[in-house]
């Protein structure tokens, strides 16, 4: 694997692997979506990598980069580190290859993701939960394969998996005669927005390539402001698909030089945009594969009247966590609110607080309460969820009125992530 950042992918090698790939990644489709286009009043196109066999565009990179190894390197075997959808390419890769694989895996990992990878890989793969996130998992796995003389796969920073990659953006070339104007491309370390960025560069200089990441792990954002790749601290692993505390050297040289803008989406919208798909589209995402589109806000009067495509970059979703990303959803929407509420020791407190302070709509959603003896008050912790987010300044009011408020919890992270 090269390290120097002299590397751009080229149109021969990107088509090379377009050629690898027949058979191995389908050809997703390309389909406008009319209510999107309605919305933002502009063409939205929406391809549909998360119709991929593996459900995500990995696929492609994995399978480019192992093909491409020496017979005596496929003999030892690989190893790769991932979050998941990687390791669903990878471990496909391996099937079909008759190559055996070991795959890292950070604990958080949707198990819907690790039962994939199981299934795919069949007796071809190993998989290994290892630390709390990818960065964890990929620096576990470095040691043993440089230990054991193995090939390591990176999930993005490789020439190979970024070519393979930017046969999503060949493709979309391929599929319209329209002159596409934006393409919103989901960032975690990098390879999807290179390789793709690279491909539009050269064939279709023109199209604006606007990179979105998560508000809780902007990687590429923080990069290129600061004009160096850096690595972050702290991230938040909730869109685990695009959640990395650095991105790759090779993809930040790329993307600096060829997105046209990045930009960070809170996760709660990005939740809202799961719901909206699955409800109104029947579309199945992943927290990842809802990025673009949860971008288009943000755009709402630069793409009016423009040929806009997202990529739905995978649909690697867990249904367990449904109701997490329903509870982001509404506090993003500004219509959950949780309180520590005082009650009075007397009769009919509780009753009180429901019927005179609550309005009509409101619905108690989370109620925990201790009653502690020789207390002229105690307290509960109750979440709310509002009809409309003008409901929550009278409601505060009243509560302070009566002498139900103790404390709004929302804005207080060290409490607040204890309850979702």
């Amino acid at each position: 694997m090269r390290t120097e950042t002299t590397y751009f992918p080229k149109v021969a090698a990107i088509k090379s692997a377009a050629e690898r790939l027949k058979g191995i990644a389908n050809r997703t489709p390309l389909t406008i979506n009319a209510r999107y286009s309605k919305e933002y009043s502009c063409n939205i196109l929406l391809k549909r990598e998360d119709l991929q066999q593996v459900r995500s565009y990995k696929i492609r990179g994995a399978y480019n980069k192992i093909s491409s190894l020496s017979e005596k390197e496929k003999t030892t075997g690989i190893v790769c580190a991932s979050a998941g959808n990687h390791a669903q390419g990878v471990a496909l890769s391996c099937k079909l290859l008759k190559i055996r694989g070991t795959i890292y895996m950070p604990s958080p990992t949707p198990n819907q993701k690790i039962e994939q990878v199981k299934m795919f890989g069949e007796e071809y793969v190993t998989i290994v939960i290892d630390g709390d996130t990818f960065d964890d998992a990929y620096h576990t796995a470095i040691v043993n394969c440089e230990s054991q003389n193995k090939t390591f796969i990176h999930p993005f920073n490789d020439e190979k998996v970024i070519e393979g990659q930017a046969t999503v953006g060949l493709e979309i070339i391929e599929q319209t005669e329209k002159t596409i104007d934006y393409v919103f491309v989901p960032v975690g370390g990098g390879g999807l927005s290179a390789g793709l960025s690279s491909i539009f560069k050269e064939l279709s200089p023109n199209t604006k390539i606007i990179g979105v990441e998560p508000t809780g792990a902007p990687s590429m954002s923080t990069s290129i402001h600061n004009n160096i790749n850096t690595s972050l601290e702290k991230i938040e692993s909730f869109v685990d698909g695009a959640a990395v505390k650095k991105v790759g050297d090779l993809n930040f040289a790329i993307c600096k030089q060829n997105l046209h803008d990045m930009i960070t989406v809170p996760e709660g919208k990005i939740c809202q945009i799961i719901l909206d798909l699955y409800n109104k589209d029947a579309i199945v995402v992943e927290p990842a594969g809802a990025l673009s589109i949860a971008a288009l806000d943000f755009f709402a009067d630069e793409i009016k009247g423009k040929n806009v495509v997202c990529i739905v970059s995978g649909s690697n979703n867990d249904i367990t966590r449904t109701a997490e990303i329903k509870e982001r959803a509404l506090l993003y929407a500004n219509l959950k609110h949780y309180f520590i509420v005082k009650f009075p020791q007397r009769a009919g407190a509780l009753r009180e607080f429901v019927a005179e302070i609550l309005g009509p709509a409101d619905d108690i959603t989370h109620f925990e309460y201790t009653k502690k003896v020789n207390r002229e008050n105690d307290v509960a912790v109750v979440g709310l969820q509002l009809k409309s987010p003008k409901d929550l300044a009278p409601l505060i009011q009243k509560m302070k009125e009566r002498n139900f408020f103790g404390d709004y919890l929302n804005d207080k992270p060290d409490l607040f992530q204890f309850l979702i």
